[in-house]
């Protein structure tokens, strides 16, 4: 991967500014598992010394984004089976409740825009455009999940944000249901017009259970 040279804000050390670049080109795909990081390609091409860079590598690291191998180097970690599992684990309990409780509580402005969501997705899906379906996707769950208006579930989603985000892409990468999904989309949507909690939460719950059969299936193979 090429990078762009950064654009320095005063009010962050650089080492932040470089992880923070460095830990959203992994989220957005463009740094991918087992893409090697080289200190001296990277400080070179972003326009920093090496140390922000190694400062930025080792928060990677302990953040579970970047592996380092002995006498090797520092590589974009993978999703192990068990993390996969887990993520899901907790996806269908969280968004199970989330959709529940979105169901009762969602402004009528804010139905309105999770509609616009959906539309977008079924438009993305309509011309396969994978980055659109992927980006309109994350923004449902989002808007779910802001809709519940409780603050800990939402400050709980934000911090595993990562880690679903990641899990996102590799799923658009390596399946196509993409109808499915459109069609689970569409009933949690429908749900939550009626104000059905149980209905959402039933759907929404499905919705990541059929996920995770398909992914364990894969795994398994």
């Amino acid at each position: 991967m090429n990078f762009d040279k950064l654009e320095i804000r005063n009010y962050k050390p650089l080492g932040e500014v470089v992880f923070e670049y460095l830990r959203n080109a992994i989220l957005a795909g463009e740094l991918k598992p087992g893409e090697r990081l080289m200190e001296v390609t990277i400080a070179e091409q972003l326009g920093v010394s090496r140390t922000p860079v190694r400062e930025a590598i080792r928060k990677l690291e302990k953040e579970s984004f970047v592996i380092m191998i002995p006498r090797k180097g520092a590589y974009v970690a993978d999703l192990t089976k068990k993390d996969i599992m887990e993520v899901l684990e907790i996806r269908k309990e969280l968004e199970g409740f989330a959709a529940y409780l979105a169901a009762e509580r969602m402004t009528l402005s804010e139905k309105e825009a999770l509609g616009i969501v959906v539309e977008r997705f079924n438009e993305s899906l309509a011309s396969m455009d994978k980055k659109n379906m992927i980006e309109a996707d994350n923004e449902f769950h989002f808007f779910i999940f802001e809709g519940t208006k409780n603050q800990r579930l939402i400050s709980i989603i934000y911090d595993l944000h990562d880690q679903f985000q990641r899990f996102r892409l590799i799923y658009f990468n390596e399946f196509n249901n993409y109808k499915d999904i459109q069609a689970s989309h569409n009933r949690i949507f429908d749900a939550i017009l009626r104000k059905d909690g149980a209905a959402a939460r039933a759907e929404a719950e499905s919705h990541v259970e059929s996920i995770r059969s398909l992914v364990n299936k894969w795994i398994s193979e």
